[in-house]
């Protein structure tokens, strides 16, 4: 290699980008995602001021995030069945005309709290198709297997490095010109990806004939996942993190009016805080090399997520809850996207859109109800002793799954020898794996 060590590493870190079509969906995807963020904060702002409610705070994440879970299944049969990038790009363009609606009701001024719940609502069924397509169709997007780990890292590294921007962007925006303005940069921004989706050169669709009906497809589906225990334990893990975790989101615009005192620019700062944390966890998962001790990684990372989620809940200080986002940030994303990269290794092909697809509804079905839950306890206990609760609920859900990795490691090691991905088996392939590792990270 004739670079230098270390732009040899930043070249490994990135080098999924060599793939044209991946490079094309990560630019196209970047650019969506910021306007996600800012569509995500201004609602959240927008309800708590029209309303003062923490719980209709967690009723619109309720019903944004609920038909995941409902339609999360029957998403990945889809994403098995028809071309990934035509679904893409009809609920792209679905998700643009909601982005827009939303946008002529509050710069119209004429936005209620039930349009908020009905879009919300629509998107979330638009994202249950979404989402599942999205996470298989990654896999088409990238030339060389090996780098398949890189991607879905640098994909948390682009989700992550949205989630900084979008919100710090949309809290000055918020204080400035209001919501309205946040919705139409959203509504906007879907335009590149939707160029990024018509620009790729893919293979030439074949429709896989199946002789199983839908209902039949989805059934060997479950049976696949729940059946295998590291893709059960996987999704398991991901699904506790959601319903525990995610309600932190929620109640941050209580933590930057209420208790920091702040306004919608606090609210950016600490979900940008958030944001960078993750951001930092996504590189780091990027510069590994292989999927060979992930387990240790994520039982860390979660007890670290659960951790910082209870000493934020004690704190009134703007700094300290920024360095506690930080770190909770970190711990979320580094745990989320390690799951993500073990299903996506140990996952036979053909059930890879169903199997990706359960993953999606515990991660966005399971939020809503565990939403719902911590805003009606907040409005009985408030939010800093339910945020306590939430924290200390996600430390103690990654203890069975520690119990277990062992057995658990047993029973990929053949999926992983198969794969080339153990160096001391696959002789004559550690030259040649970018997923080799060193022995020590065993």
């Amino acid at each position: 290699m004739t670079e230098t060590v270390p732009g040899g590493k930043l070249s490994e870190m990135f080098r999924s980008l060599r793939s044209r079509n991946y490079k094309l969906f990560f630019v196209g995807q970047g650019i969506s995602l910021i306007g996600t963020w800012m569509q995500q904060i201004a609602l959240s702002w927008l309800v708590y001021r029209l309303t003062d409610s923490v719980f209709l705070l967690g009723a619109v994440t309720f019903s944004s995030q609920i038909p995941s879970f409902l339609l999360g299944p029957f998403a990945g049969v889809a994403a098995d069945k028809f071309e990934r990038r035509k679904v893409l790009l009809v609920t792209q363009v679905l998700s643009m005309l909601q982005a827009s609606t939303l946008a002529v009701l509050v710069l119209t001024d004429s936005i209620e709290i039930w349009h908020v719940l009905a879009l919300s609502a629509v998107l979330g069924t638009i994202n249950a198709f979404d989402i599942a397509t999205r996470q298989a169709f990654v896999v088409e997007l990238v030339e060389k297997r090996e780098d398949v780990s890189n991607a879905i890292a640098l994909n948390s590294s682009m989700f992550n490095m949205a989630r900084l921007v979008g919100p710090t962007v949309a809290g000055l925006i918020i204080a400035v010109v209001g919501e309205g303005i946040c919705l139409l940069i959203n509504a906007i921004s879907y335009i590149a990806v939707l160029a990024s989706l018509l620009m790729m050169h893919l293979k030439p669709f074949e429709r896989v004939q199946q002789q199983r009906k839908a209902w039949q497809s989805l059934k060997d589906g479950f049976e696949y996942a729940f059946g295998f225990a590291p893709i059960r334990a996987l999704i398991l893990i991901v699904g506790l993190l959601s319903l525990f975790g995610m309600p932190f989101t929620v109640l941050l615009p209580v933590f930057a009016r209420d208790i920091l005192h702040g306004g919608a620019n606090t609210l950016g700062y600490l979900m940008g805080a958030s944001g960078f944390g993750a951001l930092a966890g996504a590189m780091f998962l990027a510069q590994r090399k292989s999927v060979v001790g992930l387990g240790k990684v994520i039982i860390f990372t979660m007890l670290l997520f659960g951790l910082s989620l209870m000493a934020f809940s004690f704190s009134e200080l703007l700094v300290l809850s920024l360095v506690l986002m930080l770190v909770s940030g970190f711990g979320m994303i580094v745990t989320m996207a390690s799951c993500n990269t073990l299903l996506q290794t140990i996952v036979e092909d053909d059930k890879r859109g169903r199997v990706m697809s359960l993953y999606a509804t515990a991660f966005m079905g399971m939020a809503p109800i565990g939403s719902m839950l911590a805003g009606s306890v907040a409005e009985h206990v408030g939010v800093a002793y339910t945020l306590l609760g939430c924290g200390f609920l996600c430390a103690m859900s990654v203890i069975p799954f520690a119990v277990n990795r062992p057995k658990l490691r047993q029973m990929v090691q053949p999926i992983y020898e198969r794969l080339g991905i153990v160096p001391e088996i696959a002789t004559g392939l550690q030259s040649a794996s970018v997923l080799t590792a060193p022995p020590e990270e065993r």
